[in-house]
């Protein structure tokens, strides 16, 4: 078959349609014998409008309000400041008041009618300069000087299967770097906004904040799309393609049931994944407004909120409250708690310790995680954790994040004397909230569409009569000796014993690429997964791929009919909305002398995991007919010598590597792959004097 490809890094069937030859160059008008456009028309113009143009303008009426001291004393950046805002229009008469910076992750270019103009990555940025708008109005109506900047993110959706997501993780990281330079580089703020949705935007937004603390500050969670009426949710359908290769679904059903799973054009995705999950934890931080996370994308409850927002920094600045006094240990130990009640995505392991160390306190470590998992009970029944899966716009209508820690107060897990954005405490937040009208009127509606709320949000007394078991367990053992990680409820119920416990042993299929592992899980593949194996993909941890995320694999294994009886071990990490028996996040990763980089096809691996104690165990028990117990196993690894094949993807960007070497060094993953400065200066230090030493001793 021909084959082309228009850009990207891989090589596809020739589509019949919407392909390169879809062109500038389509149009018949001006073609050569050739068949070629006239490079010409591309430089020509026959409009004359384009010469009513002019070299000088008289400039903007009015005087400055400067004074003597600011001409005195000020810096010249803040005149010519000034000078700028009323070149761009601002009336002079209106200086002076408050400058409030609005920083968001808009992307794409919507007309006024909200059709598409130039598409954005994804619907999580889509509509946030709406919201950038709506808090721009009432900073402006208040009297104040709202400025907005933007730093756009990727979708991980999007880059699912392709290099593309070589650069996901380590985006967060520039993004945090490049919002914090923006929030530098307006040396007159006051305050800072920040508006954002997504999987990678919203850590580093907050991050960016994080490191502005000094400031008052907010966050407006950017919301979640709808879920369609009929169909599946934007989680499911990405197993889509694997499905279809086993013969599970039909075309015709693939391409109507694509078409629909993004109901609404705005928002993260409906399930509490990555995005969802950052929402939840930037309100339980304290960073967001009273039952602002998983607001419905484009409602006027979710236009609303950025109002309301910006009401609240001014008040922040008035009061001077700046965020240090917000985002404090007290407020990381409310997120931890909330995050385990809502059964939140793993990749927060990466992002609040990064959050953490952006404002200067500790590091939340693998043992608070465990400790906190195990104490905290799940309350929440939401997609994709079950099990009745609820999206996370009915989790918003039965009361979301507030609704939660009501429960959780009640129970005496919180810190509640912790300020709040509000400026009031937790305490005071929560009182208001058990007794507001918001409260009633949206749990009603709720009850108007058939959903209980209190089914939603469960009590912990009701959560344990429904069966919902804590989220996370970390499993250890001779192939993860520095941790791992699942989410136990997502493990499919029929293959768990009637005591709580998973239990597996399989032979290992190893990979060194998740383009072959996922051709073997679809059936294209000369040795293809079945069920019964440990599917092990190695080099995707952050040096072998910036530790890319493997949903492609887990949605398939998820929603292939057989998958449930085939686990997932991986140095990498996952979705937040990754379902099944898939551990992630293996520790060492196979290229820094991990043991999983010693695993050989048809090895036994024996995976054990205790859903209600939150224990388990990962080990390499057998090979050639033979079993042994894990200790022996230990052994046997420490003395094989790592595969050959253990390689860094060929497409990894240097910027990539870069990102890996700097945040090893910084504690890890463990440790928010964040960049300890301190700690790499220290490093470059020692080298370079044992450079000296080493070029001495040749002299």
């Amino acid at each position: 078959m021909e084959v082309a490809s228009c850009s990207g890094d891989r090589r596809q069937p020739l589509p019949s349609r919407n392909s390169c030859e879809n062109s500038i160059d389509s149009p018949k008008k001006g073609r050569n014998a050739m068949g070629q456009a006239d490079w010409r028309e591309l430089v020509e113009s026959t409009s004359d409008e384009i010469y009513q143009i002019r070299s000088k303008a008289p400039g903007p009426q009015g005087r400055l309000p400067l004074t003597d001291e600011m001409l005195r004393y000020r810096p010249c950046g803040d005149v010519f400041g000034w000078i700028q805002n009323v070149g761009m229009g601002w009336d002079p008469n209106r200086l002076g008041g408050p400058e409030v910076l609005i920083l968001s992750t808009h992307g794409g270019l919507r007309a006024s009618d909200g059709t598409p103009v130039a598409l954005g990555y994804h619907t999580g940025h889509w509509e946030v300069a709406l919201l950038v708008q709506e808090a721009a109005e009432e900073l402006k109506s208040l009297g104040a000087i709202p400025f907005a900047g933007y730093c756009s993110d990727p979708c991980d959706g999007r880059t699912q299967g392709t290099s593309g997501m070589f650069d996901s993780l380590p985006y967060r990281n520039d993004a945090a770097s490049v919002l914090g330079r923006l929030i530098r580089s307006l040396p007159t703020r006051q305050a800072v906004i920040g508006i954002a949705t997504c999987d990678k935007g919203l850590p580093a937004m907050m991050m960016a904040l994080a490191g502005a603390r000094r400031l008052p500050a907010i966050l407006v969670p950017g919301g979640v799309t709808l879920l369609a009426e009929e169909g599946e949710d934007a989680g499911k359908v990405q197993s889509i393609g694997a499905r279809y290769a086993q013969g599970e679904v039909t075309l015709d059903y693939a391409q109507e049931v694509t078409a629909r799973a993004c109901a609404s054009p705005g928002g993260g995705c409906q399930f509490l994944g990555t995005a969802a999950t950052s929402q939840v934890v930037g309100e339980a931080l304290g960073l967001c407004l009273p039952h602002s996370a998983l607001a419905p994308s484009g409602s006027a409850a979710w236009r609303e909120m950025a109002r309301r927002a910006a009401r609240a920094v001014l008040r922040l600045v008035k009061r001077g409250i700046p965020l240090a006094e917000i985002l404090t240990e007290a407020a990381i130990h409310n997120a931890l708690v909330t995050h385990a009640a809502f059964g939140g995505s793993t990749n927060l392991i990466l992002h609040l310790p990064a959050i953490a160390h952006a404002a200067g306190l500790r590091r939340p470590t693998l043992e608070d995680w465990e400790r906190i998992n195990r104490q905290i009970p799940r309350l929440v029944d939401a997609l994709p954790n079950g099990p009745q899966n609820f999206p996370t716009s009915q989790v918003f209508l039965a009361g979301a994040v507030p609704e939660v820690m009501l429960h959780l107060r009640r129970a005496g897990l919180l810190e509640t004397r912790v300020l709040t954005v509000t400026g009031a405490t937790l305490d005071e937040v929560l009182d208001w909230w058990e007794s507001s009208e918001r409260r009633r009127r949206f749990r009603e509606i709720l009850r108007q569409e058939g959903v209980d709320p209190n089914q939603v949000i469960m009590s912990p007394e009701d959560a344990a009569r429904n069966g919902l078991t804590s989220t996370v367990c970390f499993p250890r053992g001779n192939l993860c000796p520095g941790g791992s990680v699942i989410k136990a409820t997502a493990i499919d119920p029929s293959v768990i014993d009637p005591d709580g416990v998973y239990r597996m042993r399989g032979p290992a299929r190893v990979f060194t690429s998740e383009r072959e592992a996922i051709a073997a899980v679809k059936g294209n593949h000369p040795k293809p997964v079945r069920p019964g194996d440990v599917v092990v993909l190695i080099c995707r941890g952050p040096m072998g791929s910036g530790m890319e995320e493997e949903f492609q694999l887990t949605s398939a294994l998820r929603y292939i009919s057989w998958g449930k009886h085939v686990a997932l071990l991986t140095d990498g990490r996952f979705s937040g909305v990754s379902t099944g028996a898939c551990i992630g996040h293996v520790t060492p990763e196979a290229l820094a002398g991990g043991p999983i980089g010693k695993l050989r096809d048809g090895d036994l691996i024996e995976i054990i995991i205790d859903r209600h104690n939150l224990t388990g165990s990962v080990n390499f028990v057998g090979y050639d007919g033979r079993t042994f117990d894990p200790e022996e196993g230990a052994r046997i690894l420490a003395s094989r010598p790592p595969r050959e094949d253990l390689l860094a993807d060929p497409e990894l960007p240097d910027a990539t590597r870069l990102w890996a070497a700097l945040q090893e060094v910084s504690g890890g993953t463990w440790g928010g792959c964040v960049f300890d400065v301190d700690r790499i200066l220290e490093l470059l230090e020692a080298g370079k004097r044992a450079l000296a030493r080493q070029t001495e001793s040749v002299r």
